[in-house]
């Protein structure tokens, strides 16, 4: 996909649109999220993408793998869950 070029001004509230063009051409619809990332006088604004289940169950697999490896039993995760949220 070539790059697009469009301008678009911020808002005195810091809100920018995104031209209708790049939205349509990227397909971006009402609620798409972004990760921004700036870089002196440059901005980027990169799509977040849910991974697909089969990467989350892969992900989680191994998570859990890792977790046995190091000794971490199902006890001490809810532990810390609770000594995080202030429930001793």
């Amino acid at each position: 996909m070539p790059p697009s070029l469009a301008t678009t001004k911020m808002s005195s509230r810091g809100q920018v649109v995104i031209p209708q063009s790049i939205r349509d051409k990227m397909g971006l619809e009402e609620g798409v999220e972004f990760v921004v990332v700036s870089e002196g006088d440059a901005l980027m604004l990169k799509v977040i993408t849910p991974p697909a289940a089969r990467e989350f169950k892969a992900l989680s697999e191994e998570l859990q793998k890792q977790a046995r490896a190091s000794g971490l039993r199902p006890k001490d995760i809810s532990n810390a869950i609770r000594r995080v949220r202030g429930r001793k």
